[in-house]
Order: structure tokens, then C-alpha cells, then sequence
């Protein structure tokens, strides 16, 4: 039987007097990648911002089969990674340090980093290949290798749960595809992936696929399954297709 890493039920939540969430209730299993995935305003990032613990909902979600807002704020910054949209960090920090603002919830107060958080740190930058920036500052980089560089933020929590909101902003295809090449080690691994695309084909690649349109899910299934692609389909007013192409599959335009 398949673990649950994310347990939510009967979501709403608002912005200002607007409500985003209707009603929303899923299960995402642990060690398995999922997208999630519809049209704009169809109340993806507000999902994952719930998931994270970063909007004020009604309802309940459980991470790791521990309710959200019972779980000690340290610990769940361990358990947690996030990595949101159009993320920032100061200009004047060098990347090393961006990177090390991760390991946070693992250092005491006020206490020089350990040769642990000094590993992860490393690892991170050079899953991301920001290695050759460690000494720069982010100010001195583009939007891409900023991008690269708050992922690797994330990464170096070592949390086993990762969710990120538009992670492949900024991110030119070959990094895309690098993108892709770490989140297949994360899996490999056993960490739980969750993240919000706008890359419909990229998107395709993950192991399970939630649906929302106007704040509500309309499908959560296998990503190569039939019934998502025309439920996938179905969701961008039959305006894409899903096709097969060396052993993947691709979402065009019809």
C-alpha cells in the first residue's frame, strides 16, 4: 500500500474576500512525483501555498501523517522544502550563502555551519551547476542561474518533501532537461515532489497529475494513463492534444 506524504480535506481558502479553493480534498503519495497542472486562475499556486503551510485555509492538511498546523514550525522546515514563484533573495549575498540559508532548520541558534550543512550546500550547487558562481553575488547573475540557484536553496534543506511553483521559469531547455534529471534523483532517493507547470509536456513526465479548473480538482490520476489525457484535454477547451513521441509523451497544440 502506497504511503501518503500530503493528506488534504474539504479546502477552501481566499484572497481578500475571494475565494480560491472550493472544497478541494487529495492524497499524494509519498516518493512519487506530481504535477499539477490547468489553465490560469485555476487555483494551482494558491493549492500549493496551502500544502506548504504558507495561506491561512480551512479545512486540514497532514504532511507526513502529522497535521500541518500541529507540526512544531523547525520540524516542518525539515520536513518542507519550498521553492515559489518569482522567489528573491538579497543581491548583495553571495550564492554560497543563499544556498546555506537552507540548512537553517538544521543549525542551532546562532551557530557556525557544520561540515554537514557544508556537503549539502556543495552537493546542491553542483546538482544545479552553480558551482563556478559559489563565490559570486546573485546580483552579478541572470534570471536563469538565479533561478538554478534558489532551487538548490531548496535542495539543500534535504527535506522529504519538495514542493515548487514554477520551477522552470527563467530556465532555458537544456536546464529544463537538468531540471528533470534532478528530480529523477530525488525520486531515487525517496523524496516526495510536487510542483505546479505551465510545460504541459514536462509535466507529462511525472508519476501522477492533479487537474484543477476554477478552484477545484476535476482529475487526479496516472500522468500516461488515457483518462488524464483527455481529462488534460479536456481542461485547455480541447485546444492541446497528447501525443506519443519516442517513448514519451508530448502535448501539442491543436
Amino acid at each position: 500500500m502506497t504511503s501518503i506524504a500530503i493528506n488534504a480535506s474539504a479546502i477552501r481558502a481566499s484572497i481578500g474576500n475571494v475565494e480560491i479553493l472550493h472544497d478541494v480534498s487529495l492524497a499524494l503519495p509519498q516518493g512519487r512525483w506530481t504535477s499539477i497542472v490547468g489553465p490560469n486562475g485555476a487555483g494551482k499556486s494558491t493549492l500549493l501555498k496551502v500544502l506548504a503551510g504558507l495561506l491561512p485555509y480551512q479545512g486540514s492538511v497532514e504532511l507526513l501523517n502529522q497535521s500541518l498546523t500541529r507540526t512544531p514550525a523547525r520540524l516542518r522546515a525539515k520536513r518542507l522544502a519550498w521553492l515559489g514563484q518569482n522567489e528573491s533573495a538579497a543581491d548583495d549575498l553571495t550564492v554560497w550563502d543563499v544556498v546555506m540559508l537552507g540548512r537553517l532548520p538544521h543549525q542551532a541558534w546562532l551557530a557556525a555551519p557544520s561540515d554537514a550543512d557544508r556537503a549539502a550546500v556543495e552537493l546542491a550547487l553542483k546538482s544545479t551547476q552553480g558551482w563556478d558562481w559559489r563565490a559570486r553575488s546573485l546580483g552579478q547573475l541572470s534570471g536563469g542561474e538565479r533561478q538554478r540557484v534558489l532551487l538548490a536553496r531548496a535542495l539543500a534543506v534535504q527535506a522529504q518533501v519538495l514542493l515548487m511553483d514554477e520551477p522552470l521559469a527563467n530556465l532555458d531547455p537544456p536546464h529544463q532537461a537538468d531540471w528533470l534529471g534532478v528530480v529523477r534523483c530525488l525520486l531515487e532517493s525517496g523524496v516526495t515532489v510536487v510542483s505546479v507547470l505551465h510545460e504541459i509536456s514536462m509535466a507529462l513526465h511525472s508519476d501522477e497529475m492533479l487537474i484543477m479548473a476554477a478552484g477545484r480538482i476535476t482529475h487526479q490520476g496516472l500522468s500516461a494513463a488515457p483518462a488524464t489525457h483527455r481529462a488534460l484535454e479536456a481542461v485547455f477547451d480541447h485546444r492541446i492534444t497528447i501525443h506519443p513521441l519516442a517513448g514519451q509523451w508530448v502535448a501539442l497544440p491543436k
